[in-house]
């Protein structure tokens, strides 16, 4: 995708900002109020992202009415608000006071990996609050390593990456990853890599995720069967009775050896994590826009 043009970048950077500063210094009933509303504000000024996130869900889950696929749209962007307004307060934020944001269960899964000394990856996704999960996962365990891709505009990317690091966690950029993701999981550290999005056909293959067929990339299975590493999956979800999430790790995915039929298997937990939780998934990314050789695009 094209980087905006500079006024451009300088005009989102600046909106960006001055929505993080308020987010971060209104009480915290104010913050959750106006993230709603900036989330709104999306949400009406690109009427494709709910268009993509319909017709996402018309395929994924057929027998919804319009009412519901609209009611899980909805769900979908009250999710974002909630992790613009975690992020803004990442700088308040320490062992401290954190589980007054964040809880664990599984945390056990994880400890567990980590004695085999090989490493762990961590399999998550745009499910519930990816941002935080890591971030509080540092402070309440220890570091990690996280794969992120840059922003297009990478002014706001530079603000988005200030934040992901204060608590402790180190960033891997997509162009030296498989390097540093080795070299990580060769430490015995863990690296949390974000598996939902889709991919170009020269990256990846095609699995079966919600009844159709989706470009997976491949890396991320090579790199656990290269390296050993156990792959936990891992998901900072929502917890509408505690009002605040829930830091779910998952008992490791067995890997055969077989990167289609492994990568098919973490996909198949990955949907079925999702499908308990569906108004928290990013359905306005367009998750199947590759398609196979001869089928026309589903947008």
């Amino acid at each position: 995708m094209a980087q905006p043009n500079w006024l451009q970048a300088r005009v989102e950077y600046s909106v960006a900002e001055a929505l993080l500063a308020a987010l971060r210094l209104a009480p915290l009933p104010v913050a959750n109020a106006l993230a709603q509303a900036a989330s709104r504000v999306l949400d009406i000024a690109l009427p494709k992202l709910r268009k993509t996130a319909s017709i996402n869900l018309t395929f994924a889950f057929p027998k919804l009415s319009e009412r519901e696929k609209k009611a899980l749209v909805n769900g979908v962007f009250r999710s974002i608000a909630r992790m613009l307004v975690a992020i803004a307060r990442f700088p308040t934020l320490n062992a401290h006071n954190i589980s007054d944001w964040i809880y664990y269960e599984g945390l056990e899964n994880y400890l567990d990996a980590k004695q085999q000394g090989n490493g762990v990856l961590v399999a998550t996704a745009h499910l519930g609050n990816w941002e935080l999960s890591a971030f509080a996962h540092a402070l309440m365990t220890e570091p990690m390593h996280v794969m992120v891709r840059p922003l297009d505009n990478l002014l706001i990317d530079r603000l988005v990456e200030d934040r992901r690091i204060l608590s402790g966690n180190r960033l891997i950029f997509k162009k030296d990853a498989a390097r540093a993701v080795l070299k990580a999981l060769k430490q015995n550290e863990a690296v949390g890599v974000l598996i939902d999005q889709n991919t170009s056909a020269a990256e990846g293959l095609f699995v079966n995720f919600f009844g159709r067929l989706a470009c997976a990339g491949s890396g991320f299975i090579k790199l656990a069967h290269h390296s050993g590493a156990p792959v936990i999956p891992g998901f900072a979800l929502w917890d509408e009775a505690q009002k605040r999430y829930v830091l779910r790790f998952y008992p490791p995915i067995p890997m055969t050896g077989d990167v289609h039929a492994d990568t098919q298997r973490v996909h198949a937990v990955l949907e079925q994590i999702i499908a308990e939780h569906p108004d928290q998934w990013l359905w306005i990314h367009r998750r199947w826009k590759t398609r196979p050789p001869g089928q026309p695009s589903l947008y």
